[in-house]
């Protein structure tokens, strides 16, 4: 949880421990001159959470596929992520790729550009951050929940409901890490 932890409260805890089932936190940002309250789901990523964490893909309008730069394994588990995803949460869904701990350059396991190409192959935004000196996450979440806002206000004028779109109630923005520290030391698939 340490990307929303960042963004909801601006924190950062070296002892935070990996999501267990789900965890909730809001946020509310301007988008458009609009203020905008989001709603964000942080899914476990392990194999025995799974279950539970596919219900709250449903009525998500977007995801932020979380994997650690340093642990290939994490990465390996972003296209059973994706699957899912895209087997439970809206066809519409806005889904970027987060390559996480970009701190930590010097253990880089994911190559950066095999995680821009996996992500172009399957229409995905891409970014690469650090929750623990906060670079880019305020950035990924202002891009995701900007690009859900003019996705949502576009259908909502297409529909004929004008200005009055919003973006509020049951909005969820879903946070699915790919694998949490645990499985990635023990060569488990998360």
């Amino acid at each position: 949880m340490a990307n929303d932890d960042r963004f909801t409260r601006n924190e950062f805890n070296l002892d935070s421990k990996s999501t267990i089932g789900v965890e909730f936190a809001t946020r509310s940002i301007q988008v458009d001159s609009k203020t905008i309250k989001a709603q964000i789901w942080d899914t476990a990523g392990q194999e025995r959470y799974r279950a539970i964490t596919s219900a709250y893909y449903r009525g998500a309008v977007g995801a932020l596929l979380v994997y650690d730069i340093s642990k290939h394994q994490t990465y390996e588990n972003v296209t059973r992520w994706l699957k899912e995803l895209r087997d439970h949460a809206d066809a519409n869904i806005v889904i970027m790729l987060v390559g996480n701990k970009s701190d930590l350059r010097h253990l880089r396991a994911v190559p950066t550009d095999e995680a821009k190409a996996f992500a172009s192959e399957n229409h995905l935004s891409f970014i690469e951050t650090s929750a623990l000196d906060a670079s880019n996450v305020e950035l990924a979440f202002q891009n995701i929940l900007t690009e859900i806002y003019r996705i949502v206000s576009s259908k909502a004028l297409d529909s004929g409901d004008g200005a009055q779109a919003t973006i509020g109630a049951g909005t969820n923005i879903s946070l699915s890490k790919a694998a949490d520290d645990e499985a990635a030391k023990s060569g488990k698939c998360c």
